[in-house]
């Protein structure tokens, strides 16, 4: 479990996120909602710790996360796997080897630099590759791929780092639609059949009650709503956007579609 005490988070004079507490139980999929700067990116990133809190705690399965330094901290951005908008590939370098970074936090420091991946860390980033249809693209160069197929390459890196926590910032914000379903689909395929706990930072309404079991609005860097996707209403909703809810409030495909296709993937590769 996650457990967020009292974070808060300052820029010299400018509350970013502000005594904000959550427990989120394993093999949740909670999708955390809110305008831009309401502060859901400085909460992912202070979960991972790549931004450093200005006070209260992080705990996962009873670790003290905001207590950690050195080796125990780079295990730790492992463990909690973040999985960016810009997708954060070497484009130059092939797919396999993009997966097998996430590899690296596992390997002597010697290994590390030379990048002499073993047999199985390949088996299983090729595994990885697979569970998204991309284990033909593996020897291709990164940024000869589309913008969805690079992200889920960046899912498949998060993977392998056999994390407990993936932490999705904005993953579809520069995706079309039809990517955006791969993507959010790949997401949920790995909440369900690994157990995988997911927290992800949508724009899209829409998406967020169709894929998660959980929404957390956020406004001003403090929580404002924590509750079932059914009970974000659509006056909760304007409440929470303000001019914005419009934008956000598109209309899709019916939530159904989405999740059971999701599913079935997940059915078949177990």
């Amino acid at each position: 479990m996650l457990v967020i005490e009292g974070l808060t988070c300052k820029f010299g004079d400018k509350l970013a996120v502000c005594d904000v507490n959550l427990d989120v139980g394993q093999g949740s999929f909670v999708g955390v909602i809110g305008r831009s700067g309401a502060g859901k990116s400085t909460l992912l990133r202070m979960v991972n710790r790549l931004q450093e809190p200005t006070a209260g705690r992080i705990v996962f399965d009873g670790r003290d996360v905001t207590a950690l330094q050195g080796r125990a901290l780079r295990l730790w951005r492992a463990q909690a796997a973040m999985i960016f908008q810009q997708f954060n590939l070497v484009g130059r370098l092939d797919v396999l080897t993009n997966v097998l970074m996430g590899r690296l936090s596992t390997m002597p420091s010697w290994r590390a630099m030379t990048k002499a991946w073993s047999a199985e860390d390949k088996a299983l980033a090729l595994s990885a590759l697979d569970q998204f249809d991309m284990a033909q693209l593996a020897p291709q160069r990164a940024d000869s791929l589309s913008g969805g197929q690079q992200q889920r390459v960046a899912i498949a890196r998060a993977l392998v780092q056999e994390p407990g926590l993936i932490l999705a910032d904005e993953p579809i914000a520069s995706l079309d639609p039809r990517n955006t379903k791969v993507v959010m689909d790949a997401l949920l395929r790995i909440n369900k059949h690994f157990g995988i706990t997911v927290l992800v930072n949508l724009h899209s309404l829409d998406l967020a009650r169709s894929y998660c079991d959980r929404l957390v609005g956020m406004a001003s860097g403090r929580v404002v709503f924590d509750g079932a996707p059914e009970a974000l209403t659509d006056a909760v909703a304007h409440d929470l956007y303000g001019l914005e809810a419009g934008e956000v409030m598109d209309v899709g495909q019916s939530a159904p579609d989405r999740t059971s296709e999701a599913l079935a993937g997940a059915a078949v590769a177990m």
